[in-house]
């Protein structure tokens, strides 16, 4: 409160006369003031809150100058230390693991991986879940290191691109339709079977089928009939000795044509040899067998 007084002078006595008293208010007061320490009271405490939150966040989520706890933030990107739990998507053009470990992608569930074309469609997915690895994909492709082919799959053929395609299973392989291959090989120490245990077995080439036994024995067995059959050639067996132990006998016949010859089976090895053909049998005369 600010009290100021005039002091008026007459002209005609020269006494001074005291003049009257005027009370001037200067400031805030009553419930208003009582509003605006509120007020101040409410700011400076929602200032203070905000500034210990800010510094609870900072220290929680481990800002510093290269970027946020484990997270770095890179000229060329975005590094993350130890691991990270991702709530959503993840879009991210390369991801690469550190050049000491491995990259590691963990899901409770299954993990999906989509690829998508400039309109945003998706053209290449792969899960993995707990029980099965499914992908769909245009064209699959296995390289090496080097860049060399060892696998290519598509909707109309599977290539293997290595020199040599090994089956280590006890039960072998199974196809239910053809197969196309320049060369079929077992194993050093082990035989080689092509078994149809319920339909026939059809080996067809256009400049010929040859089959080898380098080492051992080679046997074919059929329930039924075993044709060899050549269109425009000659079935050869090159062998030193070639016997059919179950083959009937013939019946002697007559003739006197000359340069001719009879196919003569020994009985008791099945082994076939020609003999010159004679008005009788010439194969019991023979010392082939």
């Amino acid at each position: 409160m600010v009290r100021e007084q005039y002091v008026r002078t007459t002209r005609e006595e020269g006494v001074p006369e005291p003049a009257p008293d005027y009370l001037y208010k200067v400031g805030i007061y009553g419930w208003r003031k009582r509003c605006l320490y509120l007020f101040v009271l409410i700011l400076l405490a929602i200032l203070v809150i905000n500034l210990a939150l800010t510094i609870w966040i900072v220290r929680v989520m481990w800002f510093n100058m290269e970027g946020m706890g484990l997270m770095q933030v890179q000229p060329d990107g975005v590094r993350l230390e130890g691991e990270s739990d991702f709530l959503y998507s993840l879009y991210a053009e390369e991801i690469h693991s550190r050049e000491d470990s491995a990259l590691l992608l963990d899901s409770t569930d299954k993990v999906f991986l989509h690829a998508r074309n400039e309109n945003g469609n998706v053209t290449g997915r792969v899960s993995v879940g707990p029980e099965q690895v499914q992908g769909d994909v245009q064209q699959l492709v296995v390289s090496s290191s080097s860049g060399k082919m060892l696998f290519q799959a598509d909707g109309k053929e599977a290539v293997v691109g290595n020199n040599k395609l090994r089956i280590t299973g006890p039960e072998g392989a199974m196809f239910q339709h053809s197969v196309q291959t320049p060369l079929i090989r077992g194993e050093m120490s082990k035989d080689l079977k092509l078994d149809a245990p319920t339909r026939s077995l059809s080996m067809d080439a256009p400049a010929g089928v040859q089959i080898k036994a380098l080492s051992g024995a080679l046997s074919l067995t059929s329930n039924r009939d075993v044709q060899l059959h050549s269109t425009e050639g000659l079935v050869v067996l090159d062998a030193e000795m070639v016997r059919m132990p179950n083959l009937e006998l013939g019946t002697a016949g007559s003739g006197g044509a000359t340069d001719l010859y009879e196919v003569c089976v020994c009985p008791n090895s099945g082994k076939l040899f020609l003999s010159p053909a004679s008005v009788t049998s010439t194969c019991g005369t023979s010392q082939q067998c």
